[in-house]
Parts: structure tokens; C-alpha cells; sequence
């Protein structure tokens, strides 16, 4: 026996609301790439999953419930796609904006902090650009798709007299 009118919409209704409310707290916990997960966030990611399934189908478990849901989710992600392409400050909401986590050679602990990225991470990525030290980099920046991109000083032809002079300029 096939879903009524009236479920069908309930599910789509109850699987807008879930994936906005998946998005945000994603959005909210931070910037990780799928290949940078802990054990513990993988976990959280099926447990999330799992937990929200109900919520978006209620009682109904048929093929149609299931399809419904499906398409509303595919639908959703479609239109978010389509509207950070467009939008500027959509894409802003949505993926939010590179960090700065490394400046002129310094770390700069509160966006660290606030970023959830250990130490450790930042010098598993130095190692992956080939850098020792810190000390080495002119720019370090945590990426929306939670990669970190480093500059060396090598790489910024003039960075220390170019910051240096914006700096003195913003002084006077």
C-alpha cells in the first residue's frame, strides 16, 4: 500500500528540517577534510546518520517514504551547491572562510583553538610541504575543505619587506 499525499509531504517537510539542522551542526563543529576524520568523527558521522533516519521517515518505512526522503535530501544539497556557486556570502554561510594559522613564522594560537587544529596537525602538514619549523613559513591557512595550505618565504618573493611596509603605513 503506497503513501498518502499528506505523508509524503510530512517527509519531505521532516527531511528539510533534518538536513538543515545536520548542515548547521556540521558547519558549526569545524573544518576537517573527510581523509583528516578521527575515529571519533567518523563515528559521529554513522551514529548522526543513523539517528536522524527516523526523523525524517517517522513510521513510514516504505519504498516510497524512503525515495521521498531521498530525493528531498538530494534535492537540498543540489540547491546549496547551486546557491554557494552563485552567492558569495551564501558559500560564506554555508562552507565559511579560510583561517589564518600561521603568520610571518608565528603561530597564532586563538584561531587554533577556536579551529579545533592541534599542533600536531599543523606540523603533520609542514612535514607534508616539506618545512622543519614553523619559523620557515610566511603564511599558513586552514582551508574551507579543512586542508592546510602553506607558504614559504621562498614561495612569497619579498613577503617580510611587503608586510613590513604595510605595516609601518597602517602605523602612521
Amino acid at each position: 500500500m503506497g503513501a498518502s499525499w499528506m505523508t509524503i509531504l510530512l517527509i519531505v517537510f521532516r527531511s528539510t528540517v533534518v538536513y538543515i539542522l545536520v548542515l548547521v551542526g556540521i558547519r558549526l563543529t569545524g573544518k576537517r577534510e573527510v581523509g583528516q576524520m578521527t575515529p571519533f568523527d567518523l563515528a559521529l558521522l554513522l551514529l548522526l546518520s543513523n539517528a536522524v533516519q527516523n526523523a525524517m521517515t517517522g513510521p513510514d518505512t516504505s519504498l516510497v517514504g524512503g525515495a521521498a526522503a531521498a530525493c528531498t535530501l538530494l534535492v537540498l544539497n543540489f540547491a546549496v551547491a547551486e546557491g554557494s556557486g552563485i552567492n558569495r556570502r551564501f558559500r560564506r554561510i554555508v562552507q565559511g572562510s579560510p583561517t589564518l594559522l600561521i603568520h610571518n613564522g608565528e603561530l597564532i594560537m586563538a584561531h587554533m583553538a577556536r579551529e579545533h587544529v592541534s599542533l600536531d596537525e599543523v606540523q603533520r602538514s609542514l612535514r607534508e610541504h616539506g618545512i622543519a619549523k614553523v619559523e620557515e613559513v610566511a603564511l599558513g591557512v586552514l582551508e574551507v575543505d579543512g586542508s592546510i595550505s602553506v607558504l614559504k618565504y621562498d614561495d612569497v618573493p619579498d613577503f617580510k619587506s611587503h608586510h613590513r611596509m604595510r605595516f609601518l603605513a597602517r602605523k602612521q
